[in-house]
C-alpha cells in the first residue's frame, strides 16, 4: 500500500520525540540509588538490560520483518509502558531487573522498524534520495530531547520515581497511539506465501547470504561502529571525570546537555556535507572524536566540555550519513533484520572496548 508519506514521516517524527523525552528513564540510576539500591544492585539491573538487548536485537528485527513494522513500533511502546509501570511499583531487584528486560525489549522493536518504515515509505513513492533528510531531522529530534530529560533529571528526583516513571508510561501510551496510525508499507519479500515459520527461516537466510556476499556493507557497519564506540565512551566517562575535575555538581545536568546537543548539530551538518565521498568523511569524524577525546582527558571543566560536544557532532553526522549508505544498500524484505545487525555490532564493539577504555581512563592523572 502506498500511504501518505509526508503524513508517515511527521508521525515518526513524533514518535522519536516523545520516545526520547523519558524523564525517568533519563534518571533511572538517580532513581534506583535515591530509592536506597547499591550500586551493585544498579550494576546488576544495568547488566541485565545489555544482555536482554543483546539477545534479542536480531529476533525483533526478523519478526519486524515477517510481521510487520508498525506492529513491531507498537510491541516496543507497550513494552515501554510496562517497563515504567513496573519501575512506579516495584519494591525489589528482581521487579526492577525485570522492568529493565521490558525496557530492552522497547528499544529492541524500534531499532531497525522505524528506519526501515521510513525508508520503504519514500521508496513507495520512488523518492528514497530524501532518506538523508529525513534521517538527519529524526537524528536532531532524538538528540533534544534526550538532552531536554538529561537536563530535567533533577525534577525526576523531586517528582519521586512513582510519578516521574507514570509520566513516562503516559508518554509511552501516547507514542502508541501515533504509532496505531502509521501505514504497513506492504513490500514483496520472497517468502511472501510461506507460513510464518519458514518465512522467518527464510527472513534468516536471505540476511546470512546478504551478510556473506556483501563486504561493502560488512565495512561500514564495523568502521560506524568503531567510530561510535568511542564518543560513546567518551561520553560515559565525562559524566564521572567532569565532577573530579572540578565542575559542580549543581553544573553536571547541563554540561551533559550541552554535549548533547552536539549530536543534533552533527546530524545537520550531515546534509551539507552529503557531497562528500565517505572516505573523507569518516577520516574527518574520526580526528574530529580523537580531538574530542584529546580534550576530554584534560583537566579543565570547560574544555572536556567542548571534546564531548565535538565527539557527539561527528560521531552523529557519521552515524547519518552511514545510515543512509546502507539503507540504500539492505534489500526492503530484510531491512529491519539488517538495521539490528549493525546495532548489534556496535554493542559488541562497545563490549570489547568498554573494559580498555575504562583502564585508559583510569591510569589518567
Amino acid at each position: 500500500m502506498i500511504c501518505k508519506f509526508q503524513s508517515q514521516l511527521a508521525k515518526l517524527l513524533g514518535h522519536s520525540a516523545l520516545t526520547s523525552f523519558q524523564l525517568a528513564g533519563a534518571a533511572w540510576v538517580a532513581l534506583l540509588a535515591a530509592r536506597g539500591f547499591s550500586m551493585v544492585e544498579i550494576g546488576v539491573a544495568e547488566s541485565v538490560f545489555h544482555m536482554a538487548s543483546l539477545l534479542f536485537e536480531i529476533p525483533s528485527g526478523v519478526l519486524s520483518d515477517v510481521f510487520g513494522r508498525r506492529r513491531s513500533l507498537a510491541l516496543g511502546r507497550l513494552a515501554g509502558a510496562a517497563s515504567s509501570l513496573l519501575m512506579a511499583f516495584s519494591d525489589g531487584l528482581t521487579g526492577v531487573c525485570l522492568a529493565m528486560v521490558l525496557c530492552a525489549f522497547s528499544y529492541n522493536f524500534d531499532s531497525g522498524a522505524r528506519e526501515a518504515l521510513a525508508y520503504d515509505s519514500l521508496k513507495a513513492h520512488g523518492r528514497e534520495a530524501e532518506y538523508l533528510r529525513y534521517s538527519s531531522l529524526d537524528m536532531a529530534i532524538y538528540r533534544v530531547g534526550r538532552a531536554g530529560a538529561v537536563l530535567l533529571v533533577g525534577l525526576a528526583l523531586a517528582m519521586g520515581h512513582r510519578l516521574a516513571y507514570l509520566l513516562d508510561t503516559a508518554l509511552n501510551l501516547l507514542c502508541l497511539l501515533v504509532v496505531l496510525t502509521l501505514d504497513e508499507i506492504v513490500i514483496e519479500p520472497v517468502f511472501r506465501e510461506q507460513k510464518s515459520a519458514q518465512r522467518i527461516a527464510s527472513c534468516v537466510r536471505e540476511t546470512v547470504r546478504f551478510l556473506l556476499t556483501q563486504a561493502r556493507a560488512r565495512r561500514l557497519m564495523l568502521l560506524n561502529a568503531l567510530a561510535g564506540a568511542g564518543a560513546t565512551l567518551l561520553a560515559f566517562f565525562l559524566q564521572a571525570r567532569l565532577p573530579l575535575a572540578g565542575l559542580e555538581h549543581a553544573y553536571l545536568g547541563p554540561a551533559l546537555f550541552v554535549m548533547s546537543l552536539g549530536g543534533a548539530v552533527g546530524s545537520r551538518l550531515a546534509l551539507r556535507l552529503a557531497g562528500m565521498r565517505y572516505g573523507r568523511l569518516y577520516a574527518l569524524c574520526v580526528g574530529g572524536i580523537l580531538g574530542g577525546l584529546l580534550l576530554g582527558t584534560g583537566h579543565a571543566p570547560a574544555a572536556m566540555v567542548a571534546g564531548g560536544f565535538a565527539a557527539n557532532v561527528f560521531d552523529d553526522l557519521l552515524q547519518v550519513r552511514t545510515d543512509g549508505l546502507l539503507n540504500d544498500q539492505f534489500p526492503s524484505s530484510q531491512r529491519s533484520t539488517l538495521m539490528s545487525v549493525a546495532s548489534l555490532c556496535f554493542s559488541l564493539v562497545m563490549i570489547g572496548l568498554s573494559p580498555l577504555a575504562g583502564w585508559f581512563f583510569a591510569m589518567l592523572p
